[in-house]
């Protein structure tokens, strides 16, 4: 499995040749139930370490679903001490020494336990912007983009980039193939040369590489599944790789500290600022807790909850590996970069797993511009999507209705988001 997960596919050849139908020599699947156990011995006691000195009391249960028309959320327990108390790790304090409690890094908790947090700033600027929906889209297929930036380039990566990629690959070490893989993923080796029309993520010794998943066999929303959220936030990235698993496109709007847009927004929806919250608009049902979300988004659009994957059910080692995986980025995709919003969201293909796709992902965050990834793991449809309207895939790739560019590179993606958003 470790060999086909890379943050980068491959192109091929021009030529072609009639494909021979013969027995697949080799063929190897994955199944949704991992076990936590290939957690390295070391993280695991880091996380009993951090877990002690935050809270001393019960381990957490899992809380459930109020039943409500229209807005579900947890009730708050004594006995999820812990879960509260991760909710305000500073993931760049732990690579320091120091885990800081309200501050610019972390993921404010319920204002309904805790008295003192910091307050959320107030924009001087009481006059609304306009906020991008998914309205947005209706005349966004019929634009001709225009490919700009440097050629995308097979595990390339920019100079002076190095230390960033490495930085941000911390979350392929903690939480394995979570995020990088759809549901149900099969890879096989099909004899004969692959047709030109076709994807794959290579080709090796007259055979070429074809993956599958399942997720063709689940329902899917009409409407784009709308998720608040924010790039440094662990119970966040629970959601984000829930998200590949299941092959969701989701419209995100970011809500990095000091965002003068959403984080108002779900104070006055969901009564609290906190994250991640979803809105499922073809439901009209809105709701927090990650594992909550999660659970939904299975049963709703997926292989149902009891097949939810063990890498995100492991609780609070769950949270610990996904805020240790963050660390080294030091919070970076929680501040907010005061920025100019965009008429209509950014299109991005993505997944989490990909350190490249994770740079830019902090990028969008940092400047609050709203974005619909197309999620595009290890054996989405979304890849061979993007091979025909590029003759290639590679993430991230991102394409900008507001000024009618593509680009591919995440460095280059980068620099463009800042030049044409940044203040």
């Amino acid at each position: 499995v470790k060999h086909f997960i890379s943050p980068h596919a491959t192109t091929r050849g021009a030529s072609a040749s009639p494909l021979r139908d013969a027995p697949r020599p080799f063929e190897c699947s994955h199944r949704p139930l991992v076990s936590t156990s290939t957690m390295s011995a070391s993280l695991a006691s880091k996380a009993a370490f951090v877990g002690r000195r935050f809270v001393a009391g019960k381990t957490p249960y899992r809380t459930t679903r109020r039943a409500a028309p229209a807005i579900r959320a947890a009730a708050p327990s004594d006995d999820a001490a812990l879960s509260r108390a991760l909710r305000t790790v500073n993931t760049g304090g732990l690579m320091r020494g120091s885990t800081r409690v309200g501050d610019a890094h972390v993921m404010e908790a319920d204002t309904t336990t805790k008295d003192t947090t910091e307050k959320e700033e107030t924009p001087q600027d009481t006059q609304e912007t306009p906020v991008p929906t998914t309205a947005a889209f209706s005349s966004s297929a019929e634009i001709q983009y225009t490919l700009q930036g440097p050629p995308p380039k097979k595990f390339g990566v920019a100079d002076g980039e190095l230390g960033n990629v490495l930085s941000a690959s911390g979350s392929f070490l903690t939480r394995a193939v979570s995020g990088a893989l759809c549901e149900g993923w099969n890879v096989s080796l099909v004899q004969g040369e692959c047709p030109r029309d076709t994807y794959t993520f290579g080709e090796f010794g007259g055979r070429y590489v074809k993956e599958t998943s399942d997720v063709s066999k689940f329902a899917r929303p009409q409407i784009q599944l709308e998720l608040y959220e924010f790039e440094g936030c662990p119970f966040c990235k629970k959601v984000r790789e829930a998200v590949i698993w299941l092959d969701l496109d989701v419209l995100f709007y970011p809500c990095p500290q000091g965002g003068p847009n959403f984080r108002e927004q779900i104070k006055q929806r969901g009564g609290k600022s906190m994250f991640p919250y979803m809105v499922d608009p073809n439901t009209k049902i809105e709701m927090y807790e990650s594992d909550d979300i999660i659970d939904y988004l299975y049963d709703t659009y997926g292989p149902g909850k009891e097949n939810v994957s063990s890498l995100l059910r492991a609780g609070a080692l769950t949270v610990l590996t996904a805020g240790f995986g963050l660390a080294p980025r030091m919070g970076a995709g929680s501040r907010y970069t005061p920025a100019t919003m965009p008429a209509k969201p950014i299109t991005v293909y993505s997944y989490e797993a990909s350190p490249f796709c994770k740079l830019v992902r902090e990028k969008l965050v940092e400047l609050e511009l709203p974005h619909l990834m197309k999620s595009s793991g290890r054996g989405s449809p979304k890849r061979q999507e993007l091979f025909d309207k590029r003759g290639m895939f590679q993430a991230p790739y991102i394409e900008d209705p507001n000024t009618g560019i593509a680009m591919f590179e995440s460095s280059a993606i980068a620099k463009y988001l800042e030049q044409t958003y940044a203040k």
